[in-house]
């Protein structure tokens, strides 16, 4: 990949536009355009998108034409903890009971600092790899200080966690606290959500609290839901090594309910505001209950895998019309913040077309986050947040084929018209 680029002295003004031009410019709204050029004005969105001779070349501009190269949305990494990037490799057991509390070890171990040390990595790292959005998940704050500090995008979902009743007002009256200091704190760029963390570590109280905090103060929801059979197990019989460890500290177990999915929306979780993190053990009966309910779904493949939870049910939830984006899951459960790896993993575990793994990496994951009228899509006025691919070494492929092809490779990673990420060198 050669890029030509028209540079400005350090000691001048900036410019007021970007023109980036390259022979293949996909929106996520329209067919593959060649030739194509897109013009981002100077407040960061996008002006005009569409064949190169149609764009405009204001005198003014920088421009950089990117050769071999696909211009496309920025990718959207819809779940992902940032906070633990500092954490990859230091758990090496597979079973997810036994890996979840390994995790929990390890966290006790970081300072506060640490854990923004942490997100500023995982920020600089995701783009890296093209992503421009995050979704992501932590009990620190960390990722709403490290985006904000380092101008990026993203929705926080803060986590509570407690499953013994007796603790849950003073826990929760903490939880406020934090989630109106993180609300403060959060840049331009970020919006702050809440998530209880899951059946088997969530007390239903816990829930309830959550799910009315959503309603008062009109936050988005997150939780992990379905993920694992060990879930399943407690959630429907009260059975498996989560039921084990909450016997062993006398709480008393949830009322049994049909399924994970069902749990959730017996606690008031699915609505469109909501995001179901995994779902993966679901059946048809739960499908059709996300989708009635409009509830959105991230499905985080490779970690899905690397922990033994099965394929995730992509074809079907797509079918069934539930909005759906991919995620990584974090550092510690994968190799990397990799979402084209991530959207190779989907089409090979699920059978999905690379066209459609790329719609959940951009338009699709954007609705999911609630976040279609800012990003996702290279269309006039939204966000310039960008993704240029090298294909050079594709051969011949072309379209979704060649950005999602091994052998593809991120050029360079725009957020909000500003470059964030630049070939090999990585973050700037």
């Amino acid at each position: 990949m050669q890029t030509r680029t028209r540079r400005i002295s350090t000691s001048s003004p900036p410019r007021p536009f970007l023109r980036l031009s390259a022979p293949f410019v996909w929106t996520a709204v329209g067919p593959l355009i060649h030739d194509g050029a897109v013009l981002v004005g100077p407040a960061g969105t996008i002006d005009e998108v569409g064949p190169a001779d149609a764009v405009p070349s204001p005198p003014e501009a920088e421009e950089h034409a990117f050769d071999d190269c696909i211009l496309l949305p920025g990718l959207i990494n819809a779940h992902t903890h940032l906070e633990l990037h500092g954490l990859q490799g230091s758990v090496e057991e597979d079973d997810f009971f036994n890996w979840i509390r390994g995790i929990k070890v390890a966290k006790e171990e970081l300072s506060e600092e640490a854990f923004v040390e942490a997100a500023r990595a995982g920020v600089r790292d995701s783009w890296r790899w093209g992503v421009t959005t995050v979704a992501d998940t932590g009990t620190s704050g960390a990722t709403v200080y490290a985006l904000s500090e380092l101008g990026g995008h993203g929705v926080y979902y803060h986590e509570v966690i407690t499953p013994d009743p007796s603790a849950v007002e003073t826990i929760f009256a903490d939880f406020e606290v934090q989630v109106d200091r993180l609300r403060d704190a959060a840049g331009a760029g970020v919006t702050v959500g809440i998530s209880p963390h899951a059946p088997y570590s969530a007390h239903e109280d816990l829930y309830r609290r959550v799910v009315d905090l959503a309603d008062r103060a009109s936050l988005r929801l997150a939780g992990h839901v379905a993920e694992s059979l060990a879930e399943t197990a407690f959630v429907t019989n009260g059975q498996g090594p989560f039921a084990d460890l909450w016997r062993s500290r006398g709480i008393d177990l949830p009322t049994p309910r049909r399924s994970p999915v069902q749990f959730a929306a017996d606690q008031g979780l699915l609505r469109p505001e909501m995001l179901a993190i995994h779902a993966v053990q679901v059946d048809d009966e739960d499908v059709a209950l996300l989708a009635t309910r409009d509830a959105a779904v991230v499905s985080c493949p490779r970690s899905n895998v690397r922990h033994g939870h099965g394929p995730p049910p992509l074809a079907r939830l797509v079918d069934a019309g539930v909005r759906v984006g991919l995620g990584t899951d974090s550092i510690v459960s994968v190799t990397s913040v990799d979402m084209l790896a991530e959207a190779r993993a989907a089409c090979a575990l699920e059978g999905i077309t690379p066209e459609i793994a790329l719609h959940l990496l951009t338009r699709g994951a954007a609705s999911a986050l609630g976040l279609d009228q800012s990003t996702g899509a290279i269309v006039r006025g939204r966000r310039a947040d960008l993704c240029i691919v090298d294909v050079a070494e594709v051969g011949d492929v072309d379209g979704a084929g060649a950005v999602l092809h091994e052998r593809a490779r991120v050029a360079a990673t725009i957020v909000g018209g500003r470059f964030v990420s630049w070939g090999s060198s990585g973050a700037v």
